[in-house]
């Protein structure tokens, strides 16, 4: 168990300092992938802490993960937007949406998400060393692998449903990509089963993507000229998505 700890408290500082240097940045404005980065940062964090919920020194640092994810979130669906119409040359949809990005890029940055995050994550290998020799951490091993074990018997079960949610799907595959990429040991899944996860994952993005899209359109009218595309789009994205899929729950089951 001690060299579980010392790995897992490795990868956690390591995710410290990548999710320090997304936020200088996002603040400098050197990139168009910092907030994308900052994401899955806080999504493999979130990861590596899934199997010890529970345990108060885990819940806390994830709730902080979690609020980050949140208020994000927005943002990087706004980000992604802006980019498909700025690709059809609606630069001036496009312009009035970038302002409100670089405000909420602005208020990310001064909000109370981020420093809460830093501030749990500075004191959290102290926590988890305490923890530890309170005896709260004992039976790890078995956590992972049951959590593991978990998400990915949730994951077949909601692709045998003839009735999917999409939306479901798509967090239940990241839960266990995500899972298996930061406890390798502890589920065996064949590079063709991962390589399945990732494209079911970016298909369903990209259904995810035009999904919101439209429902945007509903509410701004501005968008209407793309919305015919949009239709068509998110129609054959659906196709792909569930032929991967197809794939994937055969590879599963």
């Amino acid at each position: 168990m001690a060299a579980l700890l010392d790995d897992l408290i490795a990868e956690v500082i390591a995710l410290e300092v990548r999710l320090r240097a997304c936020t200088l940045r996002l603040d400098a404005r050197t990139d168009a992938e910092a907030l994308h980065d900052l994401r899955v940062a806080t999504r493999r964090l979130r990861s590596l802490l899934r199997p010890f919920r529970g345990l108060p020194v885990a819940d806390v640092l994830g709730e902080a993960a979690a609020e980050v994810a949140r208020r994000s979130g927005p943002l990087r669906d706004l980000e992604v937007l802006n980019l498909e119409l700025s690709r059809h040359g609606l630069e001036r949809l496009a312009a009035g949406r970038e302002r409100a990005l670089q405000q909420g890029y602005r208020q990310l940055l001064e909000g109370p998400e981020l420093p809460r995050l830093f501030q749990v994550l500075d004191a959290w290998p102290q926590l988890m060393r305490i923890s530890q020799r309170e005896g709260l951490l004992k039976g790890m091993e078995k956590a992972i692998g049951k959590a593991l074990a978990k998400t990915r018997k949730r994951l077949m079960e909601a692709l045998r449903d003839p009735a999917h949610d999409r939306h479901r799907l798509r967090l239940l595959i990241k839960r266990l990509r995500y899972g298996q990429e930061v406890y390798p040991d502890f589920i065996d899944l064949p590079p063709k089963t991962r390589r399945l996860l990732l494209g079911a994952q970016a298909a369903l993005g990209k259904w995810h993507d035009r999904y919101q899209w439209l429902a945007r359109a509903a509410q701004e009218p501005d968008l209407q000229p793309r919305v015919r595309a949009w239709q068509v789009a998110l129609h054959a994205s659906e196709v792909r998505a569930d032929r991967v899929l197809e794939k994937l729950q055969r590879r599963l089951g």
